[in-house]
């Protein structure tokens, strides 16, 4: 996605094209909308004509029914336009509020399929404030202020038919003034495009700082950080607050400068309509309707200025929202996807696997690993930091792919399956547990959405977490908290464990799953999780002397290589680096 410094400066409102998918499937309400709005523009377009007929006609004519008559009329057409106009605003309201949920729908669908790359470049704060801020920005103008362009668009329009119709000669005077009045608005209206844009993109620097700090609120505070944050959460505001007040200066000027020349046009255009009353050249009916007429003309003129700049920043918004609706993940669905039977066996195989980090272009995190894993088999992945066993864990469940060599479940390469099928067939516990603002039984149920009451309580009792999660205020049912904080770490990896316990996947991935327990649930846990790897595929990123022991086979890793391969006893003799990692890591985790 294009950084604010990389984006074209744009010139139009072609960024808004994009809407056009999102108003398509909504075409009859356009077309209601639409018809409102010609009935309301009727109505409207009537009113000064009735009232020169009133003056004309009516008051002249000395008779109270002629001027009933009139007066009838006249209300008759207030009335069609009042109704009309009404649902002209209802239809066009919905319209708005419809396209931009629609629209919000699409972009986080699509952000929630991008792949870690993504996030390596984009902040989430910036993604969340495109999700809000600019979507409101595109509301606005899909909604009510469409209403307005459009309404001021017909009645101007009408407006100078009608002018014409009742005046020519002063009619052709106004058509003379309108381009001297809208070139040199044009100008200002493309700097508020720009300053809209720089403005939406400082919010969503602050948004990015926010999101970043609250999400580590314990951190900043253990740090005693809160007024070094807080003032860079102030610089931030006080950075976007300048930006919008340039905007706004623009937009003032735009305004005024509008105003000055529309008003003033149409004042001159009047005063020559005047002498003509005065030298009999025109009723005062006449001058009357090509007065409101006038007023109807400035009055569209200053709302189309008012809704361009509202225009420009929407163009803005929607430039920036686009970026997000067309971005594609770095790793690419193949065409014709293999299918998978329901359950894989699970055997793995790691062909001379090179892999760079995107961000990290020039390190290799593995480096010509090869490796075979067999169904049902448990391995465990030892070494020190920076070995690249989390590396490992990311190009299997393919939220990479290897820059060389081959990744394979079944003898079927990773690259010809779609992500999504893979994972479906692959557990994974992380270190870090994750847990989401949902209830504990929507948060086990996340490893299988169908699954019934019962089946998310068994998996519960399987990894030790039924006993503590029955024991909160609302038992299964209660609110965990965001990310989990009304519990402990253990908590919330038994939580995670039960998770996985109820996808009951053929392949596991355990990141150290007990690492956060105490002794005694993680004695439960053990137990779970041995029950739990029977029959499946298993490798564990490990870091306790416990696990490694009851792992069929333990791989050390160095640097992104394969250094040894084998039983604990047989490396302790063999392998130095595991020796000292046994002597240093296991011996302190054990204890």
């Amino acid at each position: 996605m294009k950084s604010p410094s990389d984006r074209p400066k744009g010139q139009s409102l072609r960024p808004l094209r994009a809407l056009y998918p999102f108003l398509k499937p909504y075409r009859m309400t356009m077309i209601a909308a639409l018809v409102a709005l010609l009935v309301a523009a009727a109505a409207m377009l009537t009113l000064p004509v009735a009232l020169r007929q009133l003056i004309d006609q009516g008051l002249t004519a000395s008779d109270s029914g002629t001027i009933n008559r009139y007066f009838l009329g006249f209300l008759a057409a207030a009335v069609i336009f009042g109704v009309f106009a009404a649902l002209r605003f209802y239809l066009v309201s919905w319209l708005g509020e419809r396209i931009v949920a629609d629209l919000r729908s699409r972009v986080y669908s699509r952000v929630i399929r991008m792949d870690p790359t993504f996030f390596e470049v984009t902040r989430t704060g910036e993604v969340l404030s495109r999700l809000t801020t600019d979507t409101t920005l595109v509301q606005s103008i899909a909604g009510v202020n469409l209403s307005i362009t459009l309404r001021s668009i017909l009645n101007g329009i009408g407006a100078l038919v009608m002018l014409a119709l009742t005046s020519a000669k002063l009619m052709a005077i106004i058509v003379i003034v309108i381009p001297l009045i809208v070139l040199p608005l044009m100008t200002l209206a493309r700097q508020v495009r720009g300053l809209s844009r720089d403005s939406q993109d400082r919010i969503a620097d602050t948004s990015a700082l926010a999101d970043e700090t609250l999400n580590a609120i314990q951190t900043v505070q253990a740090f005693t950080m809160e007024d070094l944050q807080a003032n860079r959460y102030t610089q931030a505001v006080e950075s976007g607050f300048s930006t919008a007040i340039r905007r706004i200066k623009v937009r003032a000027l735009l305004t005024a400068i509008g105003m000055i020349l529309v008003f003033g046009g149409i004042t001159f255009v009047l005063w020559l309509g005047a002498q003509a009353v005065v030298s009999k050249q025109m009723t005062g009916g006449a001058l009357t309707q090509f007065l409101v007429y006038a007023v109807l003309v400035g009055g569209s003129a200053a709302n189309l200025i008012e809704m361009w700049g509202e225009l420009q920043r929407a163009a803005g918004a929607m430039e920036r929202l686009a970026e997000l609706l067309v971005a594609e993940p770095a790793l690419g669905e193949p065409a014709s996807p293999t299918v998978l039977p329901a359950r894989v066996t699970g055997s793995l195989q790691l062909e001379a696997v090179t892999f760079h980090y995107p961000s990290r272009p020039d390190t290799a995190a593995l480096k010509n690993l090869s490796l075979m894993i067999s169904p049902g088999e448990t391995v465990a992945l030892v070494g020190p930091s920076g070995a690249g066993k989390s590396t490992l864990f990311q190009l299997l469940l393919r939220f990479y792919d290897p820059q060389a060599g081959h990744v394979r479940l079944d003898n079927i390469d990773l690259t010809q399956l779609a992500p999504r099928t893979l994972r479906a067939q692959v557990g994974f516990v992380p270190q870090d547990t994750v847990l989401f603002g949902a209830s504990a039984r929507d948060n086990i149920r996340y490893g299988r959405p169908d699954a019934s009451d019962a089946a998310i309580e068994s998996a519960a009792k399987a990894a030790a977490a039924d006993e503590f999660i029955r024991a909160l205020p609302e038992g299964y049912d209660t609110f965990l908290g965001e990310r989990g904080t009304r519990l402990s770490g253990g908590q919330r990896q038994r939580i995670a464990i039960a998770r996985a316990i109820l996808k009951d996947p053929p392949v596991l991935l355990l990141d150290e799953a007990t690492s956060a327990l105490d002794a005694e649930s993680e004695q439960a846990v053990q137990i779970a999780l041995e029950g739990l790897m029977q029959h499946r595929t298993t490798l564990i990123i490990a870091h306790r002397l416990a696990t490694v022991l009851k792992a069929d086979r333990i791989i050390v890793m160095d640097q992104g290589e394969f250094v040894a391969s084998g039983s604990h006893t047989e490396l302790l003799s063999s392998c130095p680096l595991y020796a000292r990692l046994a002597a240093l890591q296991f011996s302190t985790a054990h204890a």
